[in-house]
């Protein structure tokens, strides 16, 4: 499996891995389309920011997106913003090969902390891979009460 920098004309595959790796968690399909605009990646999003595929004979399987901020040195914050796994390839080690390649790339770019809001679902596979509970975000669908996790690791 390679991993490299996705490329700008890769946003609709991105975007169709992001959506089919929410579905596989059984969503209502009316979810779905709420989060819609949250799992769309677009060019200037890939140009923008740190944006990785996981790809194997030809195909990509997956992706991740780290998004960096602060100034000064040895203050720099991330926020993995995507990870997904095309759903063929959960459980396969995608996931957690783009993980340590996301946390060796924000180490190699001096990130003191990495964050992320995850899917309740998905929060086993971060614990595992060394994150830490520090809170949760609200984010409520249909008038009822959901809560994510929301995540740090040092890498």
């Amino acid at each position: 499996m390679l991993i490299r920098r996705a490329a700008v004309d890769e946003a609709s595959v991105l975007t169709t891995i992001a959506l089919e790796a929410k579905r596989y968690w059984g969503y209502p399909e009316h979810w779905i389309k709420h989060w819609e605009s949250d799992l769309t990646v677009s060019p200037e999003f890939i140009r923008d920011n740190h944006v990785y595929v996981a790809e194997a004979d030809g195909e990509v399987r997956g992706f991740y997106a780290l998004c960096v901020s602060g100034e000064k040195e040895h203050e720099h914050k991330a926020e993995l913003e995507h990870m997904w796994v095309s759903p063929a390839y959960i459980g396969t080690g995608v996931g957690k090969g783009l993980f340590l390649d996301a946390m060796e790339r924000a180490a190699a770019l001096d990130v003191r902390d990495v964050e992320l809001s995850a899917d309740p679902n998905a929060a086993g596979f971060y614990t595992r891979m060394g994150a830490m509970q520090i809170g949760e975000v609200d984010s409520p669908i249909d008038g009822a009460e959901r809560k994510l996790p929301r995540l740090k690791i040092t890498p």
